[in-house]
């Protein structure tokens, strides 16, 4: 939602607010954990109704000495290794979520990623929503930064096609949520109440699946409060995160993603990546046999050409949201990555395993 003729002292004044405590995993961010906590730091949301609680997952490099250097009262460092010892874990975010929980004061839970970057007006317009709609569970969009001036053709190339496939899925996170066919979210931005997390006994019965400490919590909130699980439309919650530097790991990402997705426990969405998964597959065998039969390679054109234009249709609106509407021009020649990425995480997802974070996991 968007805030007109904002008055901040009036706001203030006028709004009970909701005490926040924005939990962030961190493992190994020493190059990003500071500017994350001063895009926290330097919010509009008054500074005694909300805390950072950083939980630090076993980093080798300086993340928690940079995490120290904020003097600040309202930021917080737990070490992971604390209440795990040496035990080997298959998902060390929800432990860090769990672990943070304990400690957190905030009614209203707020999760984000080391490597993001929060706009000013973050907290305030989420307490805004939060009073108004009373929600339980709340998705947020994200964003992927721009590619720098200094990254060569190829690179921009590669963050660009990045930034495309994930503003598709942001657009699909919103319309999802807010028809009530909930089916995705990020845990980047993300918030919650307190009270729920623990009615719906937090991450039991999904902890031992590595990824999913956003969309399957979602899946069991919304099982029981499905009219208040909420989509936030507004510019001023857009946190932007880092797309992946190597194809390395983007793939190992986007495999950490396609990793839940027969968890879910609606098929309805099972159902659907099916679908769209054996579309891209047609497609691709559509251009391999191309190369032998002509009429096969009219019917792969005529395929992308259907393809690309009904998810331009969708993607439009989405990029004047995130002001990307530029991007949209590498959609088309984006097209032949997305299609091979999507069949090779999909594979992987389910019968491989991916590196994450220095850890291998099936």
């Amino acid at each position: 939602m968007s805030i007109k003729n904002y008055e901040p002292e009036k706001y203030l004044q006028e709004n009970k607010l909701p005490f926040i405590s924005i939990i962030i995993a961190a493992r190994d961010e020493e190059n990003n954990i500071e500017n994350c906590i001063r895009s926290i730091i330097h919010q509009t949301y008054p500074e005694n109704k909300y805390e950072i609680i950083i939980v630090d997952d076993h980093s080798i490099d300086k993340t928690v000495s940079v995490i120290k250097s904020f003097e600040k009262e309202s930021v917080h460092v737990i070490s992971l290794a604390d209440y795990t010892g040496d035990k080997i874990l298959n998902s060390y975010k929800k432990k860090s979520i769990e672990t943070a929980m304990q400690f957190a004061k905030g009614e209203l839970i707020v999760t984000t990623d080391a490597d993001c970057v929060a706009p000013k007006k973050w907290l305030e317009t989420l307490a805004l929503f939060y009073n108004k709609n009373k929600p339980v569970f709340i998705a947020m969009p994200v964003a992927f930064q721009y590619p720098i001036v200094t990254d060569s053709f190829t690179k921009k190339f590669f963050k660009i096609v990045q930034s495309l496939d994930f503003m598709m899925l942001q657009g699909i996170t919103g319309a999802s949520v807010h028809n009530k066919f909930v089916g995705m979210c990020n845990g980047a931005n993300l918030a919650y109440e307190k009270e729920v997390f623990y009615e719906v006994k937090g991450f039991e019965g999904i902890d031992e699946i590595a990824s999913g400490d956003d969309m399957l919590l979602m899946h069991k909130i919304q099982k029981i409060k499905p009219e208040k699980v909420m989509y936030l439309k507004s510019s001023e919650v857009i946190v932007q995160t880092k797309p992946a530097e190597t194809l390395n790991d983007f793939m190992n990402q986007r495999i950490r993603w396609a990793s839940k997705a027969d968890k879910y426990s609606d098929k309805k969405i099972m159902v659907v990546l099916l679908l769209v998964y054996l579309l891209n597959a047609w497609i691709f065998l559509l251009g391999v046999s191309s190369f032998f039969f002509l009429k096969d390679f009219y019917l792969f054109i005529i395929s992308i050409i259907i393809k690309s234009l009904v998810e331009l249709f969708f993607l439009n609106p989405v990029s004047y949201f995130f002001k990307k509407q530029k991007q949209l021009w590498w959609f088309i020649p984006a097209q032949p990555f997305h299609i091979l990425y999507t069949l090779i995480a999909g594979w992987l997802g389910k019968f491989g395993s991916y590196n994450w974070k220095g850890r291998k996991v099936k």
